[in-house]
């Protein structure tokens, strides 16, 4: 039997990557299982009610049409409780049947900074280096990683891919670099060697809407199935998955399930990225100062849709597609696909989920494409709307007139506070390297937020 390691049992993963491994086993493919557990002790209550029901829990999908349909997904066979040494963690990622482990981690928790660099000035990362010059573990994934790979390569437990299943873009590569520089910080050579050496990082793109499921998704399952689910989870109809085929101690056969195993995912992630995630961000920051509470109610909207729509038309097709890189997808098609998902009422996918970091966001998903059309010579006025809107949005946290509580790990609030009350909010905002590095006070830049920042004013203004 060959172990599939996850780290992070939230809603996302069990709603996707466990997803396709249930179904292979339900074409009588049962030669792997995942086991699940957490670095930190931040969903305790989640991981008691998994190990409660052995692994298994109810998936509650709904597609635009609003129509629903609910399945027991039992790929998980094992929960390992959290505890503050990893041990179990530890010893389940060093076993040699473990073949994979793979982790979600939202943007900002890869700790990287504009230049792909780890960046110290986070206190979790830095305790956790310290920690791992010691020999003791850690809850950053860095940590983590490190403490599962030095035991892995003492008992001998061979070579094991690490897969990241999450929004950073080239995300295997990244993860990998940061590896990297977390080991070689804590002086661990021998254990650089061996990693080099025993594992893999493909990149991946993956995509399926999962909003945090609420007690109505607890109610819908019990009268549609009898099972009183403590656990359940929730997503849209639609789901994919595309991995580079890089696996150094096998993996499942997902081609047979429908994951698109691939050479490059570049195009794939990019697409994904810069129009789903772009204009996800878009709507829930719209529809915020629109005064409304979730995606469906901003997506039907005709004005945010149309922000969407031409920042994807104007700007984003032109930068993915051209005669000498054209994308293996029907761009204009995939647009109309993600504005008709977003607008599927039944998902209730709320602003304050969608519209958390967006300092993470607009240097990941946004600022390339400003970049690429204004190192040509091109227009930005649609792509400019996107940040514009944030700003917006940023000043509304800033003066507390927020209906929910804004997270954002990227963000350094007495810098956020310091952008909002300058003279020149704009300026500010376009002077940010956090937010746009190479681009970042660049007058052509500021010109084009300017201009977006008066087309946003009015659209609050009508709507107050």
């Amino acid at each position: 039997m060959n172990t599939w390691l996850h780290i992070g049992l939230g809603s996302f993963h069990r709603a996707h990557q466990a997803v396709y491994l249930h179904r292979l086993r339900e074409r009588g493919d049962r030669s792997w299982v995942i086991v699940g557990g957490n670095s930190r002790d931040d969903m305790a209550p989640t991981m008691a009610a998994l190990a409660a029901q052995g692994g298994a829990y109810t998936l509650e999908t709904v597609s635009p049409a609003g129509e629903r349909h609910f399945e027991r997904i039992t790929a998980i066979q094992r929960v390992i409780p959290y505890s503050p040494d990893l041990a179990e963690l530890i010893a389940v990622g060093a076993d040699p049947a473990t073949r994979i482990i793979s982790f979600t981690v939202t943007e900002a928790g890869y700790y990287l900074d504009a230049h792909g660099r780890l960046d110290l000035a986070f206190a979790d990362l830095a305790t956790d280096v310290a920690a791992a010059r010691a020999g003791a573990p850690g809850g950053t994934i860095y940590a983590a990683l490190t403490s599962i790979l030095r035991r892995r390569m003492h008992q001998g437990g061979g070579a094991v891919t690490l897969l990241n299943c999450d929004n950073l873009r080239h995300n295997g590569d990244r993860a990998r670099a940061g590896l990297m520089q977390f080991i070689a910080l804590v002086g661990d050579a021998a254990l650089a060697r061996w990693v080099e050496d025993n594992t893999t990082c493909p990149n991946a793109m993956v995509d399926r809407i999962t909003p945090r499921p609420t007690p109505e998704v607890a109610e819908r399952v019990l009268a549609a199935t009898g099972w009183a689910d403590a656990a359940p989870v929730m997503g849209e109809s639609f789901i994919q998955w595309v991995i580079e085929d890089r696996f150094c101690a096998g993996r499942p056969a997902w081609e047979s399930v429908g994951v698109q195993m691939v050479g490059s995912v570049a195009p794939y992630e990019e697409a994904k990225i810069r129009i789903l995630n772009a204009s996800h961000s878009a709507i829930a920051w719209a529809g915020t100062l629109a005064g409304m509470s979730y995606i469906h109610e901003g997506t039907h909207d005709a004005t945010i849709r149309q922000f969407a729509h031409d920042y994807v038309t104007d700007d984003v097709i032109p930068c993915l597609h051209s005669t000498q890189h054209p994308s293996p997808i029907d761009l204009a098609a995939y647009r109309d696909v993600v504005l008709d998902r977003f607008g599927n009422a039944a998902i209730r996918d709320t602003n304050q989920r969608v519209a958390m970091d967006g300092f993470s966001k607009i240097p990941g998903f946004i600022a390339p494409t400003l970049r690429e059309r204004l190192s040509r010579g091109e227009p930005v006025a649609s792509s400019a709307m996107l940040p514009a809107l944030f700003l917006a949005y940023l000043q509304r946290w800033h003066r507390g007139q927020l209906d929910y509580t804004y997270q954002d790990q990227a963000m350094d609030p007495a810098a956020a506070h310091a952008i909002c009350e300058a003279a020149d909010a704009v300026a500010a905002f376009a002077g940010d390297a956090v937010l746009w590095g190479p681009i970042a006070g660049d007058a052509k830049l500021v010109a084009a937020l300017r201009g977006a920042t008066q087309r946003v004013n009015h659209f609050i203004q009508e709507r107050t």
